[in-house]
């Protein structure tokens, strides 16, 4: 027996095709995450006032997302696609030069968290501890800029990026800005950002100067 068809699924509403407008509910649903979980919290926010705030029913939020914590990893996932971005361009343009793709990097890493604190609440504490998958997904993020940090590293000055001690000095670099930006979200973000990356930028290059001993 043929599969049952929907009879709507060929029809264009507004200009976009049933693949189009499901596209355009999921990405309103994860611009009502964003906003909700970086102001009110994650634990705080209902599958119901993500619909309300994105102006959709909760058929179509399950159409898209299985729970809330999908929905969390969602918007988790493009924030860190966009800093990931952001900060490769951002070292990629500095050609080689190591002060300028620490300073740089740094400054655009930085800068996009602190720029919307929505994204810097999400990203440094609404994702901590919620379950294990979701914790699983963060400590790959943070893995993913130690292998970053060791990258830049490796590029023609004198570090193995494969060396142990150079992995985990990387990792420990990775969490050391995590938790200085937790810091300056906790504190009432009282330094600027020019403030933070002045500091990352000391640690990172004086890292690279140890590990070259």
């Amino acid at each position: 027996m043929a599969a049952a068809r929907d009879p709507g699924a060929g029809r264009r509403y507004s200009g976009m095709d049933a693949a189009e407008r499901t596209r355009a509910r999921r990405a309103a649903i994860l611009g009502s995450a964003l906003e909700l979980f970086g102001t009110t919290g994650f634990a705080a926010t209902s599958v119901k006032q993500i619909c309300v705030a994105a102006g959709l029913t909760e058929r179509y939020f399950y159409e898209s997302f299985r729970d809330r914590h999908a929905v969390l990893a969602g918007v988790y996932g493009e924030i860190v696609a966009e800093l990931r971005l952001s900060t490769q361009v951002a070292i990629d343009a500095a050609d080689g030069d190591i002060g300028t793709a620490a300073h740089d990097g740094l400054a655009a890493f930085v800068g996009y968290l602190t720029a919307d604190p929505r994204r810097a609440r999400i990203v440094l504490i609404e994702v901590v501890g919620v379950s294990p998958e979701i914790e699983e997904l963060r400590h790959g993020v943070l893995r993913a800029f130690a292998d970053l940090i060791a990258s830049v590293w490796s590029a023609d000055h004198g570090v193995d990026s494969a060396d142990e001690r150079s992995r985990l000095t990387a990792i420990a670099l990775s969490g050391a800005v995590n938790n200085l930006l937790v810091d300056w979200m906790m504190t009432g973000t009282r330094q600027s950002p020019e403030v933070l990356v002045e500091v990352c930028t000391t640690l990172f290059l004086a890292a690279l100067e140890g590990l070259k001993r």
